[in-house]
This record gives structure tokens, C-alpha cells and sequence, in this order.
């Protein structure tokens, strides 16, 4: 039989954590995740492979003292000219960083990357713009309804294959490349299809390659499973230098960038956008919007004082309470996780003796907003007292703090942050932990109502 008839050697390779078996299995015995092992042909390597399987250019690199090495230019920033993207990145794009965007399909990712690159060409940067999914016709039209600059340097590529963007990328030369997505361009060196486990680890891979060389900020899109994390191997997410999530509720225009892993920055932030006819707006003042249509002295809403990174925001937490005609009461919690409600409801229950077993209970935190710290317990507690009781909170009162099993109301940081919005917003009184700094409740520009006990919080409520 001659050499080309031969069977191209093959690999299994897991699409939860990429580890590469040489059989089948129905388990993986690195991450133990079942029926995850998808069949790969064997990418062939050289000696001097890169970490995706590609040549290494330039040859090896010689080992130098600290000293020697000049670090002023590792984190050199561009600014996009949208505020909120520039913020949850830490300030800017950074040269050579590489930055995974994931979200929902039609959550805005193409549009929020296409008005960014718009900004950094008003800036007087280069910038490329790569789709595997829409022809060029398209990516001109929404770029017009953007307002996207006809006369400037923004450039667009309708190719899905990684070697014409390389080379794309070192004719033009840009600042920045958006890769519109990375599960949708595919490397001539593997014979698999575009989006399966090898294709994303060596387009992820080569793509991170040559933002360090070229010193080029790079944008990768990725889309993500029905649980919401990113699809692929999680190899991805550990390639790359900063992971954004991008959130958003079908029915609200409101969405929430959150960065998941930033090496340049904080990985706490969160930016907030509207959806709007002429692309993402910024929100600059979130917590104005979300208060905007909050009912007056309405039973079970409470406003809560929450921080996401170094942006404090004021949220109207809702909560009904009603009865139940059969079966086992409801458990619903939108925003808020579920678990950490019935954790909650436990606490009232024995603590406070409050009892929602023959209740059904909703929890909602309007505008379509997710909170994930734990200073929202607080608020969450009296908005389920005040619904059960029938019997509104002040309207000019905000509440944050953590809840502990025993009932305790634990402090949680930023507290003169917080303090500050809600008197920015025209609130006169707070209730906060009693273990909160000290200073912070001194210097606060409204009444602080301190607290021990989750009792002694729904005392003051009444």
C-alpha cells in the first residue's frame, strides 16, 4: 500500500479541559467529565512547534536578568472612547494583551467591538475588524448605522481563514483586531472543522502569538453554551489576558460587560450599557436608571447600596410574598442566586421567626440587573419581611450587608463608597453592619443605622 493511502493519525481530545487521550473513553480521566471526548486528527509538529502547534518565529529566546528587561511599554494603553469598555479593561486596551468576549447570541458583542474600534480610529489608530460569520456588506451596513467613520482607518475582513488574517494583519498593521469569532476561522494546518477543540486551541494560540509580537490589542469573540460559559476548552480562557462576559436580559435593553479575568487590571469590574437603535449607550449613572420607575411605598421593595469593583450602584431589590392553594410553595429568585434566597428564608425562619413554608416567594432585582455579592443579603431579608408583613420600608432608606447562619450581619467592604451613592441619590438613612469601620460611618453624609442581628434590622423597618 503506498505512503498515501495511509490513515492520518488521530487524537481524542476533551471539550471541557482539552486534555488529548490517544482511544476513546467515555469518561475523561483528567477533568471526569462524561462523553466529552471528541476525535481530532493529530496536528503534525516540528521542533520548534509553538504552543499551537505552529513554527516558532525568530528561533529560541535567551533567558536575561530582571534588570535588563525594560517593562515600560508591557502595558501600554489605547483608549477605545467608549468609558464603560475602557473601565472593565482597566483603563484601555492594552498593546499585545488579548481579550476573550463572551455573551449570549444578540446580546451585542459585534456591536459593542465595532463601535470600540470606531473609537480607537477616531483616536488615530488602525484597526481590523475580522468576521467569519457576515459577508463584508453586512459589516459596512451596521457599521453606517453605528456612525462609524467612512474616512478613517478602519478596516474590514469577510475571511474565516486564520492564514489570510495573519497576513492581513502584517500588511495593514493595526493597533487593534477584532476576531468576529474565533469558533468560526479555521487553520489550513489541521484537517478538522472550524470550532472544534484543536481548531480553537491553535487559532486561540497562534492569534495570541501574534498580538505579542505585533504588539496589536486583539479581541476574540467566543460564543458560549446554553449554561452561559464560554464554549470550548478551557484552555482558551487560560491563553488569553483578559476574559469579558457580556450580559444582558431578553425584554431589557440594559447590559452589564463584567470582566471575569483581567493580568492588567481589576477583575471585579463591571461596565453598564443601553441597547438603543443607534448601538450600545453608556450608562453613566446606573444607579439613577435602575431607581427611575421604583414604586412608591410599595410593600417588599427595598434599595440596596451594591459595589461592583470600584463602582458603587443603588438597586431596587423587589420581593412577593403571597400564599399558596396546593402542593409545595414556589422558589423563585431572578438576579439574585437561588440557593443563597433559600439560605435566607432559613434564617428568618429560625431566627427571626418569620415563616414562609406555605408561601410561594419571588425575588427580582428590577432592571434585569444579577448581583453576585453577598451585601445584597440584607436588602433581600427586609424586601421578604416587608412583603409577608404587608408593610412598605421607608422610602428614603437603603440596606446592605452580608447575613450569616446565626443570624449575624456581617460587614462588607467599600461601606464609605457605598454610603456616598446613597446620598448622592437624595437618601437620608442607611442601615450598615455594626462591624462595618468605624470612620466610615463617622464621616457618612447621611444617618448610618448600625447593625448586629438581623432582628435588630427588622426592628427599624417596623
Amino acid at each position: 500500500m503506498s505512503g498515501s493511502g495511509r490513515k492520518a493519525s488521530t487524537q481524542f481530545v476533551c471539550g471541557a479541559c482539552a486534555a488529548i487521550f490517544p482511544r476513546w473513553m467515555g469518561r475523561c480521566t483528567s477533568c471526569n467529565a462524561w462523553n466529552t471526548l471528541v476525535e481530532e486528527v493529530a496536528p503534525k509538529r516540528s521542533a520548534s512547534a509553538g504552543p499551537g502547534g505552529a513554527a516558532r518565529p525568530g528561533g529560541p529566546t535567551a533567558a536575561r536578568p530582571l534588570a535588563e528587561i525594560d517593562g515600560r511599554d508591557a502595558s501600554m494603553r489605547i483608549q477605545t472612547g467608549i468609558g464603560e469598555l475602557d473601565r472593565v479593561l482597566g483603563g484601555g486596551a492594552v498593546l499585545g494583551g488579548v481579550t476573550l468576549v463572551g455573551g449570549d447570541p444578540g446580546v451585542g458583542k459585534s456591536t459593542l467591538l465595532l463601535q470600540a474600534l470606531a473609537g480607537l480610529v477616531r483616536g488615530g489608530h488602525r484597526a481590523l475588524y475580522v468576521s467569519g460569520e457576515e459577508s463584508a456588506g453586512q459589516i459596512a451596513a451596521r457599521a453606517r448605522r453605528l456612525g462609524c467613520p467612512e474616512d478613517g482607518e478602519l478596516l474590514v475582513l469577510a475571511d474565516g481563514d486564520l492564514g489570510s488574517v495573519e497576513r492581513a494583519i502584517e500588511e495593514t498593521r493595526p493597533s487593534a483586531v477584532v476576531i468576529d469569532s474565533v469558533q468560526t476561522v479555521r487553520s489550513a494546518d489541521l484537517e478538522s472543522a472550524a470550532g472544534t477543540v484543536a481548531q480553537l486551541r491553535e487559532v486561540a494560540a497562534r492569534m495570541v502569538d501574534r498580538a505579542k509580537r505585533e504588539r496589536v490589542a486583539a479581541f476574540l469573540v467566543g460564543h458560549v453554551t446554553k449554561d452561559g460559559a464560554l464554549a470550548g476548552p478551557k484552555v482558551l480562557e487560560h491563553l488569553v489576558d483578559t476574559v469579558l462576559a457580556f450580559e444582558g436580559e431578553r425584554g431589557h435593553a440594559f447590559r452589564t460587560l463584567r470582566a471575569q479575568k483581567n493580568r492588567y487590571g481589576s477583575a471585579t469590574e463591571v461596565g453598564v450599557f443601553e441597547m438603543s437603535g443607534e448601538g450600545l449607550v453608556e450608562v453613566k449613572s446606573p444607579s439613577a436608571l435602575f431607581l427611575a420607575e421604583r414604586p412608591a411605598h410599595a410593600p417588599g421593595s427595598v434599595i440596596c447600596a451594591t459595589s461592583e469593583g470600584t463602582r458603587p450602584m443603588l438597586v431596587e431589590v423587589q420581593a412577593l410574598v403571597s400564599a399558596f392553594s396546593n402542593g409545595s410553595g414556589r422558589r423563585t429568585a431572578n438576579g439574585v442566586d437561588g440557593s443563597r434566597l433559600a439560605l435566607l428564608l432559613a434564617v428568618l425562619d429560625r431566627k427571626a421567626g418569620l415563616a414562609f413554608g406555605a408561601c410561594d416567594v419571588f425575588v427580582n432585582i428590577a432592571g434585569g440587573l444579577r448581583i453576585d455579592e453577598p451585601a445584597v443579603d440584607l436588602a433581600v431579608a427586609l424586601s421578604l419581611a416587608s412583603s409577608l408583613r404587608d408593610r412598605a420600608v421607608p422610602s428614603d432608606l437603603v440596606a446592605f450587608g452580608e447575613i450569616g447562619l446565626a443570624g449575624e450581619v456581617r460587614s462588607v467592604p467599600r461601606t464609605a463608597a457605598r454610603l456616598a451613592e446613597a446620598a448622592q441619590m437624595g437618601f437620608r438613612r442607611a442601615i450598615v453592619p455594626r462591624s462595618g469601620r468605624a470612620d466610615a460611618h463617622g464621616k457618612a453624609p447621611l444617618e448610618v443605622l448600625p447593625v448586629r442581628t438581623l432582628a435588630e434590622a427588622l426592628e427599624l423597618i417596623g
